[in-house]
């Protein structure tokens, strides 16, 4: 009860970054959908302003007002539901071993080159001498 010892946790870290990339991507899909949300209601309100208020009625200025703000809001999905899935977490992890594996062959490639223009046994005659 009064020891100083911490409780060591449940869950691993395997389960605690499965959880934090849930977590975001929640976050994300509830941005998209508050946007949709926001546009929706925002497009109403735009149609309002020029039909019933007679701001700029002689020129239906909204059309291009909501053209442009669903060209954004398609940008979102876009990047919620396509980027983000086949450009997620896994992704970069492939992304980074295929990188270090790449390096590893580069470093492997100079480590024979440097052994057969420069052998051990020629430098250690050399400090024998």
């Amino acid at each position: 009860m009064f020891s100083k010892r911490k409780k060591e946790s449940d869950i691993d870290l395997e389960q605690h970054e499965l959880l934090e990339n849930a977590q975001i991507r929640i976050k994300q899909k509830k941005r998209l959908y508050s946007h949709f949300v926001v546009f929706l209601i925002g497009s109403v309100f735009l149609i309002l302003i020029n039909k019933i208020l007679k701001y700029g009625d002689t020129y239906d200025w909204f059309i291009w007002a909501i053209t442009l703000w669903a060209f954004i809001f398609i940008m979102h999905l876009i990047n919620v539901v396509i980027t983000q899935k086949f450009m997620g977490k896994d992704w970069e992890r492939n992304q980074r071993e295929r990188l270090v594996k790449k390096q590893k062959e580069r470093i492997a490639v100079l480590q024979k080159e440097i052994e057969t223009d420069f052998p051990i046994s020629q430098i250690n005659k050399k400090k024998e001498d």
